[in-house]
């Protein structure tokens, strides 16, 4: 999940390559919403190793009320600190 900033605008995407995709996503390239909104801060993420349960994940978070993302979000980063330079990228 990205982030607009704390409480702000929340994307859920997925990908197989997150070193690739985030700096595509703060460079406002490959979706439009994410440019549209500034939504680049990478607040939470999970690895899944079989591309169809990552898709079924993202199609359940989805419809999550807004509520439980932010829960899941606040659960492990309550700041919603970017975390895609703590994983050494």
């Amino acid at each position: 999940m990205t982030a607009s900033q704390k409480g702000g605008t929340i994307y859920i995407g997925v990908t197989n390559d997150l070193a690739r995709r985030l700096p595509e996503h703060k460079a406002s390239e490959g979706s439009r919403f994410t440019a549209r909104y500034g939504v680049h801060r990478l607040v939470w993420y999970e690895e899944h190793f079989d591309i169809r349960d990552a898709i079924q994940r993202e199609k359940s978070l989805k419809r999550w009320p807004r509520q439980w993302k932010v829960e899941l979000i606040e659960k492990t980063n309550p700041e919603w600190h970017e975390l895609f330079r703590g994983l050494g990228w």
